[in-house]
Order: C-alpha cells, then sequence, then structure tokens
C-alpha cells in the first residue's frame, strides 16, 4: 500500500513530519510504504524555513492508495490555487481517481476544495481557515471544529496539531485498532497539554486570495 504526501514550496513541516512520523511505526509487515514527493522531485523549503527532501517526483508516482495533502503558508496555497494549469492540482486530481483515501490536514482541504475533490463531502481545516473553505459552497464545513472529520473516502483535519490524531485514526481505518494502539504506545502519544486556550469566537475572513 503506497501512502504518497505531497509537497511544495512554503508547506507547513508538521503537517508532514508528523503524521509520517505515525504512519512509519506501522508494523512493516503491514506492506505501508510513504513516500515524500514535489513536482519535480526536488527539495522544498517549508514555511519554517527547514529544507527537506523529495523522495520521488509527481511523475514517477502516478498512483497512491492514500493521498495526504498537507497545509501551509497562505501565499503559497494561493499561488496553487490561483494557476488554472497548477500542475499540483492536476496531479491531486489524477491520484484521486483511483485512490482508496484521500486526505488533508489544515490548509490543505483548501488544495482539495480548489481540485473539486471535497464536493458533495463533510470537511474540515484549520479554524483560522474556515471562511475559506465555506466560500466552496459545494461543500459541507463541520461544525465545532472537530480533530478530523471522515466523509466516504475522504479524511480531512483540523490545525496542524490534529494531523497526529488524523494519522491514527487512518491507521485504525487501514489496519485496524490494534495497529493504531501499537503506533501510539511506541510514539508515547498520550497528550496531556500543560495549558488550555480556547479557538477565538470571532473568525478571521479568509486569507487565501484565488
Amino acid at each position: 500500500m503506497k501512502l504518497g504526501i505531497p509537497v511544495y514550496e512554503g508547506v507547513n513541516l508538521l503537517d508532514v513530519v508528523g503524521p509520517l512520523e505515525m504512519f512509519t511505526w506501522v508494523d512493516k509487515e503491514k506492506g505501508l510504504e510513504t513516500f515524500i514527493l514535489s513536482i519535480d522531485g526536488a527539495p522544498v523549503t517549508s514555511l519554517n524555513g527547514v529544507r527537506f527532501e523529495a523522495q520521488a517526483s509527481f511523475d514517477a508516482t502516478p498512483t497512491l492508495d492514500v493521498m495526504w495533502v498537507p497545509g501551509g503558508d497562505p501565499p503559497a496555497l494561493g499561488r496553487i490555487m490561483s494557476d488554472p494549469a497548477s500542475p499540483y492540482l492536476a496531479y491531486l486530481r489524477q491520484i484521486a481517481n483511483d485512490a482508496k483515501w484521500v486526505c488533508s490536514v489544515c490548509e490543505g482541504a483548501l488544495l482539495l476544495a480548489r481540485a473539486g475533490l471535497l464536493d458533495g463531502h463533510k470537511a474540515t481545516t484549520h479554524w483560522a481557515f474556515v471562511d475559506c473553505l465555506r466560500r466552496f459552497p459545494a461543500i459541507e464545513v463541520a461544525r465545532g471544529y472537530p480533530r478530523f472529520v471522515e466523509s466516504g473516502n475522504r479524511l480531512t483535519g483540523g490545525g496542524i496539531s490534529s494531523g497526529l490524531d488524523e494519522a491514527l485514526h487512518l491507521i485504525s481505518r487501514l489496519f485496524g485498532d490494534q495497529t493504531a494502539v501499537e503506533v501510539q504506545i511506541t510514539t508515547q502519544y498520550f497528550p496531556v497539554p500543560p495549558i488550555a486556550g480556547k479557538i477565538p469566537s470571532e473568525l478571521p475572513t479568509c486569507m487565501v486570495q484565488w
């Protein structure tokens, strides 16, 4: 089973490496292969300035069983979403045709939405970008800022850190609860935040232009 994370300049680092860490700890006998992909297979630089390697290009990976779309810097999202001939969006559409699961975390939902891949589905995204997602009338935006939402074979996650919970949920759906528990224990993922902040009651208007 092949799981690919298509990345781009300005991507959120934790959207990529957090879930990737979870997927990496799935028992190797389950046969899950993970790939970080970029358009041309070249390295990319994340929003926080960390440059990292891709493992393959889009052309070299024409099919995936699972696609995981990360969020990123609003200007980077805007550049992709405003380009009618965007190779990134074209790749998402290509992969979604045969993928068993089409997933996103954080603002990655906006990329799926722009590609038309969330039409008719319920979805979520980072709380600060809910207004952006609401601009796609064919999508039902989940209420209450859930950590993740499953709708058919679409799985969307909330803000950056929710990708960890979402990844465990996907592992459970792919391989069963016991495998997900094993990954949870291996990664010692038992979060107890030392603080208790709240999502603002007034949300910002969309910060992405397309």
